[in-house]
Protein backbone atom coordinates (compact mmCIF):
# COMPACT_ATOMS: atom_id res chain seq x y z
CA UNK A 1 0.00 0.00 0.00
CA UNK A 2 2.83 2.13 1.01
CA UNK A 3 5.01 1.56 -2.25
CA UNK A 4 7.21 4.45 -4.31
CA UNK A 5 5.37 4.44 -7.48
CA UNK A 6 8.02 6.19 -8.94
CA UNK A 7 10.31 3.29 -8.18
CA UNK A 8 10.50 0.98 -11.20
CA UNK A 9 10.80 -2.14 -9.13
CA UNK A 10 7.55 -1.29 -6.93
CA UNK A 11 4.86 -3.77 -7.81
CA UNK A 12 1.01 -1.93 -7.93
CA UNK A 13 -0.85 -4.02 -9.59
CA UNK A 14 -2.40 -7.24 -8.58
CA UNK A 15 -1.11 -9.02 -11.24
CA UNK A 16 2.69 -9.14 -11.05
CA UNK A 17 4.30 -6.05 -12.96
CA UNK A 18 6.42 -8.55 -14.51
CA UNK A 19 3.73 -9.17 -16.28
CA UNK A 20 3.63 -13.08 -15.03
CA UNK A 21 0.37 -14.21 -14.74
CA UNK A 22 0.54 -14.75 -10.91
CA UNK A 23 0.18 -12.12 -7.85
CA UNK A 24 2.34 -10.09 -7.37
CA UNK A 25 2.47 -11.11 -3.91
CA UNK A 26 3.88 -14.40 -5.16
CA UNK A 27 6.96 -12.38 -6.94
CA UNK A 28 10.21 -12.55 -4.91
CA UNK A 29 11.58 -9.83 -3.88
CA UNK A 30 13.11 -8.01 -1.40
CA UNK A 31 10.84 -5.67 0.72
CA UNK A 32 10.62 -2.71 0.48
CA UNK A 33 10.45 -0.55 3.73
CA UNK A 34 7.61 1.45 4.63
CA UNK A 35 8.38 5.15 4.56
CA UNK A 36 8.41 7.13 8.08
CA UNK A 37 5.81 9.31 9.04
CA UNK A 38 2.26 9.32 8.27
CA UNK A 39 1.88 12.33 5.90
CA UNK A 40 5.23 10.75 3.61
CA UNK A 41 2.99 7.20 3.90
CA UNK A 42 -0.51 8.98 2.95
CA UNK A 43 1.31 10.90 -0.28
CA UNK A 44 3.12 7.59 -1.55
CA UNK A 45 -0.49 6.28 -1.87
CA UNK A 46 -1.90 9.31 -3.59
CA UNK A 47 1.02 9.46 -6.02
CA UNK A 48 0.40 5.61 -6.35
CA UNK A 49 -3.03 6.08 -7.86
CA UNK A 50 -2.37 9.24 -10.43
CA UNK A 51 0.12 6.69 -11.58
CA UNK A 52 -2.57 3.79 -11.82
CA UNK A 53 -4.55 5.96 -13.64
CA UNK A 54 -1.91 7.21 -16.36
CA UNK A 55 -0.75 3.77 -16.72
CA UNK A 56 -3.53 1.36 -16.53
CA UNK A 57 -1.07 -1.61 -17.36
CA UNK A 58 1.64 -1.40 -14.31
CA UNK A 59 4.61 -3.35 -16.51
CA UNK A 60 4.56 0.32 -18.76
CA UNK A 61 4.63 2.58 -15.67
CA UNK A 62 7.78 0.37 -14.98
CA UNK A 63 9.21 0.81 -18.65
CA UNK A 64 8.51 4.04 -18.22
CA UNK A 65 10.64 4.49 -14.47
CA UNK A 66 13.17 2.74 -16.30
CA UNK A 67 13.72 4.54 -18.91
CA UNK A 68 13.03 8.27 -17.82
CA UNK A 69 13.89 8.08 -14.30
CA UNK A 70 11.88 8.41 -11.64
CA UNK A 71 12.80 12.01 -10.84
CA UNK A 72 12.20 13.13 -14.74
CA UNK A 73 8.99 11.14 -14.51
CA UNK A 74 7.76 13.15 -11.17
CA UNK A 75 8.38 16.63 -12.99
CA UNK A 76 6.75 15.53 -16.34
CA UNK A 77 3.33 13.61 -14.24
CA UNK A 78 3.80 17.37 -11.90
CA UNK A 79 3.61 19.10 -15.04
CA UNK A 80 0.14 17.91 -16.12
CA UNK A 81 -1.95 16.99 -12.51
CA UNK A 82 -0.32 18.86 -10.03
CA UNK A 83 0.73 16.08 -7.32
CA UNK A 84 0.96 18.69 -4.58
CA UNK A 85 -2.52 19.99 -4.56
CA UNK A 86 -3.77 16.28 -4.93
CA UNK A 87 -1.94 15.39 -1.74
CA UNK A 88 -2.92 18.23 0.38
CA UNK A 89 -6.31 17.75 -0.71
CA UNK A 90 -5.98 13.65 0.46
CA UNK A 91 -4.56 14.98 3.87
CA UNK A 92 -7.63 17.55 4.59
CA UNK A 93 -9.51 15.12 3.59
CA UNK A 94 -11.89 17.41 1.50
CA UNK A 95 -12.38 20.76 0.82
CA UNK A 96 -13.69 23.04 3.61
CA UNK A 97 -17.10 23.39 4.24
CA UNK A 98 -16.68 26.98 4.79
CA UNK A 99 -13.98 29.01 3.45
CA UNK A 100 -14.98 32.44 4.81
CA UNK A 101 -14.39 32.36 8.54
CA UNK A 102 -14.19 35.23 11.06
CA UNK A 103 -11.56 34.82 14.03
CA UNK A 104 -12.29 37.07 17.08
CA UNK A 105 -8.71 38.21 18.68
CA UNK A 106 -8.08 40.16 21.53
CA UNK A 107 -4.98 42.82 20.46
CA UNK A 108 -2.52 40.88 22.92
CA UNK A 109 0.74 39.07 22.20
CA UNK A 110 -0.79 35.39 23.40
CA UNK A 111 -2.63 35.28 20.35
CA UNK A 112 -0.01 35.65 18.15
CA UNK A 113 -0.55 32.32 16.16
CA UNK A 114 -3.60 33.57 15.52
CA UNK A 115 -2.70 37.02 14.08
CA UNK A 116 0.13 36.24 12.48
CA UNK A 117 -1.82 33.59 10.98
CA UNK A 118 -3.11 35.85 8.47
CA UNK A 119 -0.42 38.48 7.44
CA UNK A 120 2.06 35.19 6.89
CA UNK A 121 -0.05 33.39 4.94
CA UNK A 122 -0.83 29.60 7.01
CA UNK A 123 -4.76 30.38 6.68
CA UNK A 124 -4.43 30.66 2.65
CA UNK A 125 -2.19 27.74 2.79
CA UNK A 126 -4.95 25.28 3.95
CA UNK A 127 -7.67 27.18 1.55
CA UNK A 128 -9.15 29.47 4.00
CA UNK A 129 -10.01 33.52 3.85
CA UNK A 130 -9.74 34.26 7.54
CA UNK A 131 -10.86 37.81 8.49
CA UNK A 132 -9.63 37.81 11.91
CA UNK A 133 -11.22 40.35 14.02
CA UNK A 134 -9.88 42.72 16.40
CA UNK A 135 -11.94 42.75 19.71
CA UNK A 136 -12.36 44.96 22.91
CA UNK A 137 -12.79 42.80 25.65
CA UNK A 138 -12.84 39.31 26.77
CA UNK A 139 -16.97 39.16 27.48
CA UNK A 140 -17.21 40.58 24.33
CA UNK A 141 -15.13 37.56 22.50
CA UNK A 142 -17.69 35.54 24.53
CA UNK A 143 -20.77 36.90 23.48
CA UNK A 144 -19.84 37.33 19.58
CA UNK A 145 -18.65 33.29 19.99
CA UNK A 146 -21.99 32.26 21.76
CA UNK A 147 -23.63 34.54 19.32
CA UNK A 148 -22.44 32.67 16.05
CA UNK A 149 -20.88 35.66 15.11
CA UNK A 150 -17.60 34.12 15.29
CA UNK A 151 -16.41 30.78 13.97
CA UNK A 152 -13.61 30.61 16.17
CA UNK A 153 -12.14 32.91 18.61
CA UNK A 154 -9.02 33.56 20.65
CA UNK A 155 -10.07 33.13 24.69
CA UNK A 156 -8.76 32.69 27.85
CA UNK A 157 -7.90 28.84 28.42
CA UNK A 158 -10.33 28.84 31.12
CA UNK A 159 -12.82 30.38 29.49
CA UNK A 160 -13.95 27.45 27.50
CA UNK A 161 -14.04 25.22 30.83
CA UNK A 162 -16.48 28.21 31.82
CA UNK A 163 -18.25 28.20 28.88
CA UNK A 164 -19.47 24.64 29.00
CA UNK A 165 -19.86 24.13 32.77
CA UNK A 166 -22.28 27.12 32.46
CA UNK A 167 -19.81 29.63 34.83
CA UNK A 168 -21.07 33.36 33.91
CA UNK A 169 -23.04 32.04 31.37
CA UNK A 170 -25.63 29.30 29.98
CA UNK A 171 -23.85 25.82 29.28
CA UNK A 172 -22.69 25.28 25.57
CA UNK A 173 -20.66 22.65 25.01
CA UNK A 174 -16.90 24.49 24.21
CA UNK A 175 -13.74 22.93 23.00
CA UNK A 176 -10.23 24.04 22.76
CA UNK A 177 -7.40 21.77 20.71
CA UNK A 178 -4.90 24.24 20.80
CA UNK A 179 -3.02 26.43 23.51
CA UNK A 180 -1.63 29.88 21.80
CA UNK A 181 0.92 30.56 24.28
CA UNK A 182 2.96 29.33 27.15
CA UNK A 183 4.28 32.08 29.99
CA UNK A 184 3.88 35.82 28.70
CA UNK A 185 2.16 37.28 31.69
CA UNK A 186 3.73 39.98 34.29
CA UNK A 187 2.64 41.47 37.30
CA UNK A 188 2.96 45.30 36.45
CA UNK A 189 3.12 47.87 39.58
CA UNK A 190 2.97 51.72 39.12
CA UNK A 191 6.40 53.42 39.47
CA UNK A 192 5.26 54.99 43.26
CA UNK A 193 5.35 51.50 44.39
CA UNK A 194 9.25 50.60 42.97
CA UNK A 195 9.86 50.29 47.30
CA UNK A 196 6.87 48.04 47.93
CA UNK A 197 8.35 44.83 46.49
CA UNK A 198 6.81 42.69 48.87
CA UNK A 199 2.87 41.56 48.49
CA UNK A 200 2.61 41.88 52.72
CA UNK A 201 2.69 45.57 52.05
CA UNK A 202 -0.06 45.47 49.34
CA UNK A 203 -3.05 45.45 51.42
CA UNK A 204 -5.47 47.64 49.91
CA UNK A 205 -4.02 47.70 46.65
CA UNK A 206 -6.41 48.07 43.65
CA UNK A 207 -5.13 45.45 41.01
CA UNK A 208 -6.93 44.92 37.36
CA UNK A 209 -6.73 41.43 35.57
CA UNK A 210 -8.03 40.80 32.11
CA UNK A 211 -11.08 38.49 33.03
CA UNK A 212 -12.49 36.90 36.14
CA UNK A 213 -12.47 33.37 34.09
CA UNK A 214 -8.04 33.67 33.72
CA UNK A 215 -5.22 32.45 34.51
CA UNK A 216 -4.41 36.31 35.43
CA UNK A 217 -7.33 36.22 37.92
CA UNK A 218 -5.85 32.40 39.47
CA UNK A 219 -2.23 32.99 39.21
CA UNK A 220 -2.04 36.76 40.96
CA UNK A 221 -5.01 35.05 43.91
CA UNK A 222 -2.56 32.15 44.47
CA UNK A 223 1.04 34.46 44.89
CA UNK A 224 -1.13 37.10 46.84
CA UNK A 225 -2.76 34.40 48.87
CA UNK A 226 1.03 32.73 49.38
CA UNK A 227 2.05 35.93 51.33
CA UNK A 228 -0.86 35.76 53.24
CA UNK A 229 -3.37 37.83 51.59
CA UNK A 230 -6.75 36.95 51.08
CA UNK A 231 -7.51 38.40 47.77
CA UNK A 232 -11.06 38.89 48.28
CA UNK A 233 -10.61 40.94 51.77
CA UNK A 234 -7.08 42.30 51.77
CA UNK A 235 -6.89 43.75 48.17
CA UNK A 236 -8.86 44.92 45.20
CA UNK A 237 -9.21 42.73 41.64
CA UNK A 238 -11.57 43.87 38.59
CA UNK A 239 -11.63 43.21 35.44
CA UNK A 240 -10.12 45.59 32.68
CA UNK A 241 -9.50 44.86 28.97
CA UNK A 242 -5.86 44.29 28.63
CA UNK A 243 -5.62 47.40 26.12
CA UNK A 244 -7.38 49.68 28.78
CA UNK A 245 -4.27 48.41 31.89
CA UNK A 246 -2.23 50.83 30.98
CA UNK A 247 -4.33 54.14 30.60
CA UNK A 248 -5.92 52.79 34.27
CA UNK A 249 -2.21 52.39 35.75
CA UNK A 250 -1.60 56.41 33.99
CA UNK A 251 -4.87 58.17 35.57
CA UNK A 252 -3.81 56.41 39.12
CA UNK A 253 -6.78 54.20 38.74
CA UNK A 254 -5.12 51.36 39.46
CA UNK A 255 -1.89 49.96 41.33
CA UNK A 256 -1.10 47.15 38.99
CA UNK A 257 -2.34 44.48 36.77
CA UNK A 258 -1.37 41.11 36.56
CA UNK A 259 -1.77 41.24 32.31
CA UNK A 260 -0.82 40.16 29.32
CA UNK A 261 1.98 41.55 26.70
CA UNK A 262 2.45 43.56 25.18
CA UNK A 263 1.20 45.82 27.90
CA UNK A 264 3.30 44.80 30.44
CA UNK A 265 6.34 45.80 28.44
CA UNK A 266 4.27 49.00 27.30
CA UNK A 267 3.86 50.70 30.80
CA UNK A 268 7.50 50.71 31.01
CA UNK A 269 8.51 51.90 27.77
CA UNK A 270 5.64 54.68 28.59
CA UNK A 271 7.61 54.97 31.69
CA UNK A 272 4.33 54.51 34.27
CA UNK A 273 5.03 50.70 35.80
CA UNK A 274 7.83 48.31 36.13
CA UNK A 275 7.77 44.71 35.97
CA UNK A 276 7.94 43.36 39.30
CA UNK A 277 7.97 40.12 38.22
CA UNK A 278 6.76 37.28 34.81
CA UNK A 279 4.14 34.68 35.94
CA UNK A 280 6.95 31.89 34.69
CA UNK A 281 8.32 32.96 38.11
CA UNK A 282 5.75 31.50 39.84
CA UNK A 283 4.70 28.76 37.05
CA UNK A 284 7.47 28.26 34.39
CA UNK A 285 5.20 27.07 31.65
CA UNK A 286 1.61 28.11 32.58
CA UNK A 287 -0.83 28.30 29.83
CA UNK A 288 -2.85 31.86 29.42
CA UNK A 289 -4.85 31.68 26.00
CA UNK A 290 -6.15 29.10 23.48
CA UNK A 291 -7.64 28.90 20.17
CA UNK A 292 -11.32 27.62 20.39
CA UNK A 293 -14.32 26.58 18.83
CA UNK A 294 -17.87 25.58 19.58
CA UNK A 295 -18.65 21.77 19.30
CA UNK A 296 -21.59 22.52 17.03
CA UNK A 297 -19.25 24.28 14.76
CA UNK A 298 -16.56 21.71 14.48
CA UNK A 299 -19.09 18.82 14.08
CA UNK A 300 -21.26 20.60 11.27
CA UNK A 301 -18.14 21.59 9.41
CA UNK A 302 -14.78 18.88 10.11
CA UNK A 303 -13.04 19.87 7.23
CA UNK A 304 -13.04 23.77 8.05
CA UNK A 305 -11.98 23.05 11.32
CA UNK A 306 -9.22 20.62 10.68
CA UNK A 307 -7.66 23.12 8.37
CA UNK A 308 -8.31 26.01 10.79
CA UNK A 309 -6.61 23.65 13.82
CA UNK A 310 -3.96 22.78 11.06
CA UNK A 311 -2.67 26.52 10.19
CA UNK A 312 -3.13 27.44 13.98
CA UNK A 313 -0.25 24.52 14.78
CA UNK A 314 1.78 25.59 11.93
CA UNK A 315 1.69 28.90 13.00
CA UNK A 316 2.20 27.72 16.91
CA UNK A 317 5.22 25.77 15.82
CA UNK A 318 6.50 28.54 13.46
CA UNK A 319 6.44 31.23 16.45
CA UNK A 320 8.24 28.84 18.92
CA UNK A 321 11.68 29.61 17.02
CA UNK A 322 13.30 31.81 18.33
CA UNK A 323 14.88 32.57 15.22
CA UNK A 324 11.40 33.61 13.51
CA UNK A 325 10.34 36.15 16.51
CA UNK A 326 11.61 39.53 14.87
CA UNK A 327 9.72 38.63 11.63
CA UNK A 328 6.34 37.97 13.46
CA UNK A 329 7.35 41.21 15.53
CA UNK A 330 7.19 43.49 12.09
CA UNK A 331 4.06 41.08 10.87
CA UNK A 332 1.73 41.67 14.05
CA UNK A 333 2.74 45.01 14.74
CA UNK A 334 0.15 46.85 12.47
CA UNK A 335 -2.57 48.59 13.60
CA UNK A 336 -5.31 46.34 12.78
CA UNK A 337 -3.52 43.59 14.55
CA UNK A 338 -1.67 44.74 18.18
CA UNK A 339 -0.98 48.30 16.96
CA UNK A 340 2.03 48.71 19.17
CA UNK A 341 5.59 49.88 18.37
CA UNK A 342 7.26 46.84 17.04
CA UNK A 343 10.42 47.48 19.35
CA UNK A 344 8.12 46.66 22.65
CA UNK A 345 7.03 43.38 20.46
CA UNK A 346 10.51 42.67 19.98
CA UNK A 347 10.99 43.02 23.79
CA UNK A 348 8.39 40.67 24.58
CA UNK A 349 8.71 38.11 21.67
CA UNK A 350 13.02 37.77 21.90
CA UNK A 351 12.98 37.76 25.55
CA UNK A 352 15.59 40.84 25.97
CA UNK A 353 13.34 43.56 27.66
CA UNK A 354 13.97 46.35 30.23
CA UNK A 355 12.34 45.83 33.20
CA UNK A 356 11.20 49.47 34.63
CA UNK A 357 13.39 49.93 37.10
CA UNK A 358 16.62 50.25 35.14
CA UNK A 359 18.15 47.04 34.41
CA UNK A 360 17.64 45.02 30.67
CA UNK A 361 17.14 41.42 31.51
CA UNK A 362 17.24 38.65 29.25
CA UNK A 363 14.45 35.47 29.49
CA UNK A 364 14.28 33.72 26.12
CA UNK A 365 11.10 31.78 27.68
CA UNK A 366 8.96 35.14 28.35
CA UNK A 367 6.75 33.46 26.30
CA UNK A 368 6.67 30.46 24.00
CA UNK A 369 4.26 28.86 22.36
CA UNK A 370 3.24 25.60 22.27
CA UNK A 371 -0.19 24.27 21.22
CA UNK A 372 -0.68 20.96 23.22
CA UNK A 373 -3.96 21.24 25.40
CA UNK A 374 -2.70 18.97 28.62
CA UNK A 375 -5.70 17.85 30.42
CA UNK A 376 -3.73 18.64 33.46
CA UNK A 377 -3.78 22.60 32.86
CA UNK A 378 -7.87 22.07 32.56
CA UNK A 379 -7.52 19.91 36.19
CA UNK A 380 -5.48 22.95 37.73
CA UNK A 381 -8.15 25.47 36.27
CA UNK A 382 -10.65 23.94 37.36
CA UNK A 383 -9.60 23.71 40.91
CA UNK A 384 -8.82 27.35 41.08
CA UNK A 385 -12.47 27.61 40.00
CA UNK A 386 -13.65 25.60 42.71
CA UNK A 387 -11.11 27.07 45.31
CA UNK A 388 -12.28 31.01 45.03
CA UNK A 389 -16.28 29.55 44.95
CA UNK A 390 -16.88 30.02 40.85
CA UNK A 391 -17.91 26.28 40.76
CA UNK A 392 -20.14 25.52 43.00
CA UNK A 393 -21.25 22.09 41.85
CA UNK A 394 -18.78 18.65 42.45
CA UNK A 395 -17.40 17.94 38.74
CA UNK A 396 -15.58 15.05 37.03
CA UNK A 397 -12.65 17.21 36.62
CA UNK A 398 -10.92 14.55 34.41
CA UNK A 399 -14.06 13.60 32.52
CA UNK A 400 -14.59 17.54 31.85
CA UNK A 401 -11.18 18.28 31.31
CA UNK A 402 -10.76 15.11 28.16
CA UNK A 403 -14.33 16.94 26.73
CA UNK A 404 -13.28 20.43 26.73
CA UNK A 405 -8.93 20.35 26.14
CA UNK A 406 -8.81 17.97 23.20
CA UNK A 407 -5.58 16.65 23.69
CA UNK A 408 -6.80 13.30 21.80
CA UNK A 409 -7.33 14.81 18.63
CA UNK A 410 -4.52 17.51 18.58
CA UNK A 411 -2.19 14.64 19.38
CA UNK A 412 -3.55 12.62 16.29
CA UNK A 413 -3.63 15.92 14.18
CA UNK A 414 -0.19 16.36 15.19
CA UNK A 415 1.16 12.98 14.01
CA UNK A 416 -1.15 13.81 10.50
CA UNK A 417 1.42 16.61 10.07
CA UNK A 418 4.39 15.21 10.66
CA UNK A 419 4.78 16.34 14.02
CA UNK A 420 5.71 14.53 17.43
CA UNK A 421 2.99 15.12 20.03
CA UNK A 422 4.15 14.71 23.27
CA UNK A 423 3.59 11.93 25.93
CA UNK A 424 -0.18 13.36 27.54
CA UNK A 425 0.36 11.15 30.69
CA UNK A 426 4.02 13.13 31.25
CA UNK A 427 2.76 16.68 32.69
CA UNK A 428 4.74 17.81 35.67
CA UNK A 429 2.97 21.15 37.34
CA UNK A 430 4.85 23.30 39.97
CA UNK A 431 2.85 26.33 41.31
CA UNK A 432 5.46 28.58 43.52
CA UNK A 433 7.20 25.63 44.62
CA UNK A 434 4.57 23.28 45.60
CA UNK A 435 3.35 20.45 42.98
CA UNK A 436 -0.06 19.39 41.84
CA UNK A 437 -1.46 16.07 41.54
CA UNK A 438 -3.81 15.96 38.71
CA UNK A 439 -5.37 13.00 40.39
CA UNK A 440 -6.32 14.24 43.41
CA UNK A 441 -7.55 17.54 42.45
CA UNK A 442 -10.19 18.19 45.72
CA UNK A 443 -7.11 17.16 47.79
CA UNK A 444 -5.37 19.98 46.55
CA UNK A 445 -8.66 22.65 46.43
CA UNK A 446 -8.35 21.41 50.76
CA UNK A 447 -5.02 21.91 51.15
CA UNK A 448 -5.05 25.75 51.04
CA UNK A 449 -5.61 28.18 53.74
CA UNK A 450 -7.18 30.89 52.37
CA UNK A 451 -10.09 29.96 49.76
CA UNK A 452 -13.92 30.70 49.39
CA UNK A 453 -15.17 26.74 48.83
Amino acid sequence: MFKDPFDAKSLLGRRCGCSGDHAASEHRRTAEPVPAGEEARWNRVVDAAVLRAVFPVDAQRRLFLKTVGGATAMAAISSVLPLAAAREAFAQGGAPEKKDLKVGFIPITCATPIIMAHPMGFYAKHGLDVEVVKTAGWAVIRDKSLAKEYDAAHMLSPMPLAISLGIGSNPVPWTMPAIENINGQAITLAMKHKDKRDPKDWKGFKFAVPFDYSMHNYLLRYYVAEHGLDPDKDISIRSVPPPEMVANLRADNIDGFLGPDPFNQRAVYDGIGFIHLLTKELWDGHPCCAFTVSKEFAGQNPNAYRALLKAIIEATTFASKAENRKEIAKAIAPQNYLNQPETVLEQVLTGTYADGLGSVKKDPNRIDFDPFPWNQFAIWILTQMKRWGQLKADVDYAKVASEVFLATDTAAMMKEMGLTPPDPTKKTIVVMGKPFDPGKPAEYVNSFAIKRS
